[in-house]
């Protein structure tokens, strides 16, 4: 990944070479098809000069028959060669998104940066979708090469000038056509771009709507959105121009090419030099390049594409990830010591903090950028700018981070839900079969799924939307308990509970991680009482540490980010 990730090139060879066999096999079926359409126009020919002209019955028998066997073969050949090539692209486009996938849930990361999920959702799909579809482009382009290069055989033995025309004019045609994709790639790469910013910018205008209600800024995000939805429907439109404008000068630019057949085969025939047949066939055969100069026009805009959209593939897998990775795990067994040295990072300057193995360690933050800061270095998303996060002695960013995720969970204040039911959710970070009923109990979601008609296996909508946000903090941080990491790192998880909610969760949480690091980077007071100890990050430095009635009681800055 990064700089040794993959290039646009390097994603579309690889799609394609994924699918070497069916590839390989709808090539040479499409090949055949080509062929026998090629052979088509030959035979009417022949049949025309050895049956017809000498009114010969079994003659005329006989050639309708080998032409019947030709329809046959290329039928058969178009059925399976066609076949071939769509489970070729559906295949590549299903690998690519596998491992776009793959590389967006990495544990190092890095995949989403600077990209809304609407945006990674297009390159998963549509993007994924090109790429995997630039097989079936390369077999149809092969394909329509294969039944020019018969056409021009056969017009070579019919006549050497006619061959000559069709040999030298379909490179210079191919070459045209090239030239004429250039826009159209570019194009078509800006308007994948806009395509995945307004489906990006709808996913979070979405996601965000009750609060947008809320405020009274719909009008504000609806004009923000239409805006940028003009500008994807601009980029969609030049791009279907700059196809239109390909498709329809490499169809004119093969009109003229046919109407140069044509003339020569005319002028060749009148003169005597070629028979009717011959000429019946050329000028079929010029009727038939009407097919594969189309194909090769289609392929040209497909493989175009192709190309910007692997481009944008290949910048997601290349991403730089925000950890490194191959490093060892944690030290077994896991005593739980956390130890933050000399740690700088956006508005945290020089922070030192140890927590003891099985303490309870209340953060009370009076900016709520400092407690973000704090929580990305925990996470591992962000590199300290200087000092280190070590656990039991080894600092996190030396750690494997799947591993190091299997010791230490940091659990943010926006977790989100998933479609599913609710004990699905609460168990998504268990191996399965464990007991959810004592992390239910402890964060209140037992009550959630008693209010239910289905109790736990009521269904929850795609990020909980079913749920009340209330509703939604509970079944999260159930499921964080449930994880039952030796480490765990809670960001205010109770902010949309009631007060009496909030005190039995402080009360069970306390009792469930008995013994177990956690940390609660939180303002509540209900949850900072059940800490063993609490640290005052004060514009971003520990500046006093105690219990939390004893901050309440000493510290004026505690007492208005807690109390209020």
């Amino acid at each position: 990944m990064g700089a040794s990730g993959p290039s646009g090139r390097g994603v579309l060879v690889r799609a394609i070479g994924g699918q070497r066999r069916d590839v390989v096999v709808g090539t040479l079926l499409g090949a055949g098809h080509q062929a026998g359409e090629a052979l088509v126009p030959v035979l009417i020919g022949l049949v025309i000069d050895r049956a017809v002209a000498p009114r010969d019955a079994g003659a005329l028998v006989g050639w309708l028959a080998v032409l019947a066997a030709v329809y046959v073969m290329l039928s058969f050949s178009f059925r399976f060669g066609a076949r071939a090539g769509e489970r070729a692209a559906e295949q590549a486009g299903h690998r690519l998104r596998v491992e776009l996938v793959r590389r967006v849930l990495d544990p190092v990361g890095g995949a989403e940066s600077g990209r809304l999920p609407g945006a990674l959702a297009s390159i998963a799909t549509e993007d994924a979708r090109r790429v995997g579809a630039a097989t079936m482009a390369l077999l149809s382009g092969l394909s329509a090469l294969t039944g020019l290069l018969v056409a021009a055989v056969f017009l070579l033995r019919t006549s050497v000038p006619l061959g000559l025309v069709v040999l030298l004019g379909t490179p210079v045609l191919l070459w045209l056509g090239h030239l004429l994709s250039i826009p159209l790639e570019r194009r078509s790469e800006t308007e994948q771009e806009r395509a995945a910013h307004a489906s990006g910018s709808a996913a979070d205008l979405v996601s965000g709507l009750r609060v947008l209600k809320g405020i009274g800024a719909e009008p504000a995000a609806v004009a923000r959105y239409r805006l940028t939805s003009r500008a994807s429907l601009s980029a969609t439109l030049r791009a279907a121009r700059a196809q239109a404008l390909q498709n329809g000068m490499v169809l004119a630019l093969g009109g003229v090419f046919l109407a140069v057949i044509a003339l020569v085969g005319g002028r060749l025939a009148t003169s005597g030099a070629i028979s009717l047949g011959q000429l019946v066939s050329a000028v079929g055969l010029a009727m038939f390049m009407v097919g594969p100069l189309e194909v090769l026009a289609r392929v040209n805009g497909d493989l175009a594409q192709s190309r910007a959209s692997a481009a944008r593939v290949a910048a997601v897998l290349a991403a730089p990830p925000e950890t490194p990775s191959g490093g060892p795990g944690p030290a077994e067994p896991v005593l739980g010591a956390l130890r933050l040295h000399g740690l700088s990072s956006g508005g945290l300057r020089a922070i030192d903090l140890d927590v003891a193995p099985g303490e309870i360690l209340g953060v009370a933050a009076t900016g709520p950028a400092d407690a973000a800061a704090l929580l990305r270095c925990l996470a591992g998303h962000t590199a300290p700018e200087a000092g280190t996060v070590e656990l039991d002695g080894t600092p996190l960013r030396g750690l494997d981070p799947a591993r190091l995720r299997r010791t230490m969970l940091v659990a943010e204040h926006d977790a989100q839900l998933f479609d599913g039911t609710l004990l699905d959710n609460v168990g998504a970070a268990t191996d399965g079969g464990k007991d959810l009923r004592p992390a239910m109990a402890a964060s209140g979601a037992d009550q959630v799924a008693a209010s239910l008609p289905l109790g736990g296996a009521a269904q929850v909508s795609e990020r909980g939307r079913s749920l009340s946000g209330g509703q939604r903090q509970r079944v999260a941080l159930a499921r964080a308990l449930a994880a039952d990491r030796d480490v765990l790192v809670l960001h205010d998880p109770t902010t949309a509970v009631d007060a009496v909610t909030e005190a039995r969760i402080a009360e069970g949480l306390r009792g469930l991680r008995h013994g177990r690091t956690t940390v609660l980077v939180t303002t509540s007071p209900a949850l900072l009482a059940a800490a063993d100890r609490v640290v005052l990050l004060d514009d971003g430095r520990i500046t006093d540490a105690g219990t939390h009635a004893e901050l309440v009681h000493r510290q004026a800055a505690y007492r208005a980010a807690v109390l209020g």
